[in-house]
Parts: C-alpha cells; structure tokens; sequence
C-alpha cells in the first residue's frame, strides 16, 4: 500500500544515488533551474541543499531510492530500470524514461569458457549475480536450469575462482570485464534510468512537481535526440 511520511507540504524531496546516477541527473535539475549547493562525493551529509529553499535531494542506495519514494519520504527520485524490475515498483508512477546512466545486463564469462555448449537444452549453470530475478528469468526461457549465486560486489572475481561458471551484470564499457579476463557473450536487455514519482505527491504537490517533469522530460528528450544524430 502505498504510504506518504509526515513532511511539510510545500517541501519536494529528490532521491538520487551516488555516481554515474547522481551527475548525469544533475543537467536535468538545472534544467528545471535548480542547483544542489553541495557534492555528495565530498559532503558528509545525506541531505543536500539546493538552490530552491522547498527542494532538498537525500543520498541513498540506489537500490533504496524506490523505497524512499514508494513510502512517501522522497516525492520523486531516480532509479535504473534494473533496480525497478529487480526490487519492484509497486504504487510508483514513472512518467518519464530519462536515458541517463545508460548500461546494459549480460552475461559474461571467463576467457576459454565454451558458454555456447554449456547452455544446451538441458544444461545446469551455476549463476552469479545480483539480479537473481532477471538472471533466472533469462535462464528459464532458455530452459536451461541454474543455480543462483547472490553476490553484492565484486561479481568479477566468481567464475575466476570457481564460484559460478557465468555472472549477470551490469556492463557500461566492458574494461572492468576485460581487465579481469572475462568476456560478455550475451545481452539480456538495455539499462536507462527512469523518474520514480510518489503517487499521493504527484496528487497534492502537483503545482510544484509538474514544471519539474516537465523540464526534466524536455531535456531527456533532447538529449536523447543528439545522441540518435551523433
């Protein structure tokens, strides 16, 4: 059920992650003429001023950002598609996909691995990942039976020491896989960032929400646009 916390009504709360989520998001906020006063990378604080008295961000996890906003503590926020399909997205509106922080999930292997022989009709992988849901989904319409890992970090290292034959995970450039001896021989699907919206805030703030989107939907659009004529 979707939950609203106690927080001044005249107040919008962002939720954002760290990294490649927090700085590709931060053109789209200018864009809606705010400006976060302080660098997360630098700050020791979770909450953020901006240069909007009524707009603040708060610095979670990126796979906590639903949460935050499903519960009615952030008004809006910023969350991968992964993070969505993964951990759910009940009770949350998300008007907008931003094609920001742009990846893609695969699975890779380490160099020498015959992946192609291995996932025969039949087969039994053993999977690592902290996708589980996409990665057994996958597996399963292949009709090939796995058993599931579940890693936090350092997904690389598994199959160089024996603890998986195959990862799924999320790969931008592919040198963090190249660099460990690892190869990405299949994509399960493209990554892109979306906006995640409360859906009680989206009823009572929308005078203050609304130009937000708007100007966030305008800039996603146009810089999807020159990257399609690039």
């Amino acid at each position: 059920m979707n939950q609203t916390a106690e927080k001044p009504s005249q107040e919008l709360i962002l939720a954002l992650s760290k990294g490649r989520i927090f700085e590709e998001t931060m053109p789209l906020l200018e864009a809606a003429g705010i400006t976060v006063l302080e660098d997360p990378e630098t700050s020791r604080k979770l909450i953020l001023p901006t240069n909007k008295p009524q707009v603040r961000v708060i610095i979670v996890r990126a796979t906590d950002v639903p949460t935050y906003v499903q519960y009615g503590a952030a008004d809006f926020g910023v969350a991968g598609k992964d993070v969505l399909q993964e951990n759910g997205s009940t009770g949350l509106y998300q008007p907008i996909d931003l094609q920001i922080a742009r990846c893609r999930l695969s699975v890779a292997v380490r160099k020498g691995f015959d992946y192609e022989k291995a996932i025969r009709q039949g087969a039994r992988l053993r999977v690592a990942s902290k996708y589980v849901q996409a990665a057994r989904e996958h597996f399963a319409k292949k009709g090939i039976h796995v058993d599931i890992i579940k890693l936090y970090g350092s997904m690389e290292l598994a199959p160089l020491v024996g603890l998986s034959d195959v990862i799924v995970d999320l790969v931008s450039t592919g040198n963090t896989l190249k660099a460990n001896n690892l190869v990405e021989v299949e994509q399960i699907q493209e990554i892109t960032s979306r906006l995640i919206v409360n859906q009680a805030s989206l009823k009572l703030k929308r005078r203050m929400l609304q130009p937000i989107l708007d100007a966030f939907k305008a800039a996603s659009t146009e810089a999807g646009q020159t990257k399609q004529t690039q």
